[in-house]
């Protein structure tokens, strides 16, 4: 089968590899397509020197595809089937993929399969919405408007927040923010963040303060933009090992602060079959933040595509069929 490699950093090309076994309590699985993400752009740029060469299918998680066989039979998933597959080993950039028969959710008839697969991401933001505080009557902003940012406005709005205040340096995210949630927006690429924030909130920052990004200015921005004793959640996956944390200011203002991560061990994949079943039956409208499908043979200029967030790219599929 044909499947990718991260060779060195910066570098993936395509290897042929063997197809792979089936096994006792897994299933083979035909990937048709895979959903590109900001930690793939850390999987062949940052990663830990001793991490290349990856391994083969290195990088792609966010998979939907079709049961091929299974072991043991299982009464949810059959041969036939089309399932999103949790991949996180990051290994499902090929053409088959092995996945343990408890990482297979069902997909609903009629589910458009570049839909299906956003679950994965939507899934893992539910999921960490979970860890916020009471939002009732509270402002919050989501630092970068990517797709997680996207989903988080969605999240946040179930959650009742009084505000949320979308911000991106790229201008052509924020006109996807109100789409998914967003009640205000801010284009914060030349402005004083903080102040322009005070001016929406009526002179306050916000009450808590979600980084989507990764990159080390939005980290730091994030305790800038905080209130007293406000709450920060990291989610945007860092690009780095080590950074300068401005700790005197988080300290000062008593925040609290957590990351994120953990979605694959949640029990039932509660967060992510909640996920799959909003995009299935239309209650959120995925369609408009795909900006981009490429066929798997092109991958390559995709990852760069996403690495530099370029020609308007929030989302890009991979279509394997094509």
């Amino acid at each position: 089968m044909k499947a990718v490699q991260i060779i060195a950093r910066g570098q993936c090309a395509f290897v042929d590899a063997p197809k792979p076994r089936l096994q006792p309590g897994s299933a083979i699985v035909k990937t048709l397509r895979l959903a590109l993400c900001g930690s793939d752009v850390r999987h062949i740029h940052y990663l830990p020197d001793h991490r290349y060469p990856s391994p083969v299918g290195e990088t792609g998680h966010e998979m939907v595809g079709i049961v091929e066989a299974i072991d043991p039979a299982n009464g949810q998933v059959k041969p036939g089937d089309a399932v999103l597959c949790l991949a996180p080993d990051h290994r499902a950039m090929q053409e088959y993929y092995r996945a343990p028969i408890d990482r297979l959710l069902p997909i609903a008839p009629g589910t458009p399969l570049e839909h299906a697969v956003q679950a994965q991401q939507f899934g893992t933001v539910l999921f960490a919405a979970k860890f916020l505080p009471d939002l009732l009557g509270k402002t919050v902003a989501v630092i970068g408007q990517g797709s997680a940012g996207l989903w988080f406005n969605v999240a946040l709005q179930r959650r009742n927040a009084a505000k949320i205040i979308a911000l991106d340096l790229k201008a052509y995210r924020l006109a996807y923010s109100k789409t998914y949630g967003a009640t205000h927006t801010l284009h914060n690429a030349d402005i004083p963040t903080a102040d322009a924030l005070r001016a929406i909130n009526g002179g306050e920052l916000p009450d808590v303060v979600i980084e989507a990004a990764g990159e080390e200015e939005s980290i730091r921005l994030a305790i800038e933009i905080t209130r007293e004793n406000g709450f920060v959640l990291y989610f945007g996956v860092p690009r780095f090992e080590m950074m300068n944390f401005p700790i005197f200011d988080f300290f000062w203002k008593s925040l609290t602060a957590r990351s994120n991560v953990g979605t694959i061990q949640e029990p039932n994949h509660a967060s992510t079959r909640q996920a799959l079943q909003w995009i299935s039956d239309g209650t959120v409208d995925v369609a408009p933040m795909i900006t981009h499908t490429f066929k798997f043979e092109d991958v390559i200029e995709a990852y760069e595509l996403h690495r530099i967030q370029d020609e308007g790219a929030v989302k890009i599929v991979i279509d394997m069929e094509n």
